[in-house]
This record gives C-alpha cells, sequence and structure tokens, in this order.
C-alpha cells in the first residue's frame, strides 16, 4: 500500500513538510519579517507627520522655496488654521500620508531646512541669553565695561557708557512683595537700550536689518 504524500514545500531544494519543525521556524521568521516591516512603516509615517508637524513653523517665504506639492502647502495652511484638536489631528495625518508622496530628494530638503531652521533657532536663543548676562553685568560691575569692549571694541564706547549711568540711576529698588507675586519691575528705556546694543554686536547684526 502506497504511503499518502505529505504536504509540504520547497526550500531552495530542500522539500518542508507542513507541520514540521522546519516549517513552523521559517513561518516565524516570515511572521517576524512581516512585522518588521510594518514597525519601519509605522515609524516611517510616525516621522513624516512630525516633520510636516515642524513644517507649521517655517515662514511662508522659506516653504514656498521647498518644492512641496501644491496639495501638501494648502493642507498644511489648512492645518494652521484649524484650532480643534480633532481636527488638527486628523489634519496633520492628511498632511503625514501627503508627506509619504515627496520624493527623495524633495524630502532631504525638507530635512536639511528643519535643520537649518532649529540650529538657527537654538543659536538665537543663546545669544538672547548672553546678551542679558552683559547687560546685567554691566549695570552692576565697572569692570564688565572693559571686558565687553576687550571682546567687542567696536563698541560706540561713550553711547554704552551713557547707557549704563542712566540705567543705574534709573534702577527701581526692588520690590520683594511685587517679587513675591512674581511682578517684575518696569525697567527703563537705558535699560532695554543696553540690551539691544549688546544683542547687535553679539549676534553680528544692526536695527535695520531686524
Amino acid at each position: 500500500m502506497s504511503r499518502k504524500p505529505k504536504k509540504g514545500y520547497y526550500v531552495r531544494g530542500q522539500f518542508v513538510a507542513e507541520g514540521s519543525e522546519l516549517d513552523l521556524e521559517l513561518k516565524r521568521e516570515l511572521k517576524g519579517t512581516d512585522e518588521s516591516s510594518r514597525t519601519d512603516l509605522k515609524r516611517e509615517s510616525t516621522e513624516l507627520q512630525k516633520l510636516g508637524t515642524e513644517l507649521l513653523s517655517m515662514r511662508p517665504e522659506r516653504l514656498a522655496r521647498l518644492n512641496l506639492s501644491e496639495k501638501l502647502v494648502d493642507a498644511l495652511t489648512e492645518a494652521k488654521r484649524i484650532t480643534n484638536f480633532e481636527g488638527k489631528r486628523r489634519q496633520m495625518q492628511f498632511v503625514g500620508k501627503l508627506m509619504r508622496l515627496l520624493d527623495p530628494d524633495t524630502l532631504a530638503g525638507v530635512r536639511a531646512a528643519l535643520q537649518e531652521l532649529h540650529q538657527g533657532s537654538a543659536e538665537a536663543t543663546m545669544a538672547l541669553h548672553l546678551a542679558e548676562q552683559w547687560r546685567d553685568r554691566l549695570i552692576a560691575n565697572d569692570d564688565a565695561f572693559g571686558l565687553w569692549v576687550e571682546q567687542y571694541p567696536a563698541t560706540d564706547t561713550q553711547q554704552l557708557r551713557a547707557l549704563v549711568r542712566q540705567a543705574r540711576k534709573d534702577a527701581v529698588p526692588v520690590d520683594n512683595a511685587a517679587v513675591s507675586q512674581g511682578l517684575a519691575p518696569r525697567q527703563s528705556r537705558a535699560y532695554r537700550e543696553i540690551f539691544q546694543l549688546v544683542r547687535e554686536h553679539i549676534s553680528g547684526i544692526s536695527a535695520e536689518e531686524e
């Protein structure tokens, strides 16, 4: 009596019987590949949606240089307009789908532009903090003036000295009660102009460029 042939398939010339250990192992590997692919797709989708969210903070003129599709630009514009949380979430999912249609070169340009934007923002924030520190040092300590001029010799020293003297005259006594309530005293014009002056030198900008 002939034996009933086993059900199975061939892998690289080797017969694999259904239900065998090798069959189960191959199926586990195949399932793992599928799961990995789904995970990769989900990760990519999340990243592209995040990039789309970051594009919302980009100015229209910079956005126009990225060669995005008109449909994507319109979707981003609409997303900025929406204030409802659920509505915005659905709109950003749509933005993510449109981002997946971008060609690799355009997508690379988007990433580069956002990186440049973040770097510029970080540098600007650091310059603001440094300007605040210098302003406070110049008003509080005479020695700070010489240190400043050493680092920024192009400074109009006469103007800066006058502003520092005026800021000291205008200084408001600390009101502990107001401080405890989180109320900062109103600062003088000279105080604000010192900040503006040192910020321009630190950032290498002029008032006309702002």
